[in-house]
């Protein structure tokens, strides 16, 4: 019965996980059906290749994000230093 309505009117296909900011993974609201993003931006269905690639793929972007952060931290920082034009008086 689950099906049936996809079959009729299509799958209704909501954001379940964000991988990255252009690859997500999506389920079916109706039938549960689960399907991702493919390297041509289609959909595809979520099988346990898609899974284990996506889960990589979201280690290797979250390890590259919390470094740019932390590296941006680390210059702000740095250029605030090296722009202080305040007077120091001892």
């Amino acid at each position: 019965m689950k099906g049936l309505y996809c079959s009729f009117f299509g799958h209704q296909y909501e954001v379940s996980k964000n991988i990255t900011y252009h690859v997500k993974e999506y389920k079916c609201t109706h039938c549960q059906s689960q399907v991702t993003t493919s390297g041509n931006g289609g959909l595809t269905p979520l099988t346990p290749k898609y899974k284990e690639i996506n889960s990589v793929l979201e280690r290797i972007y979250n390890k590259r994000i919390s470094r740019i952060t932390k590296q941006d931290a680390k210059e702000h920082i740095s250029n605030e230093t090296l722009l202080d034009f305040s007077p120091h008086y001892s």
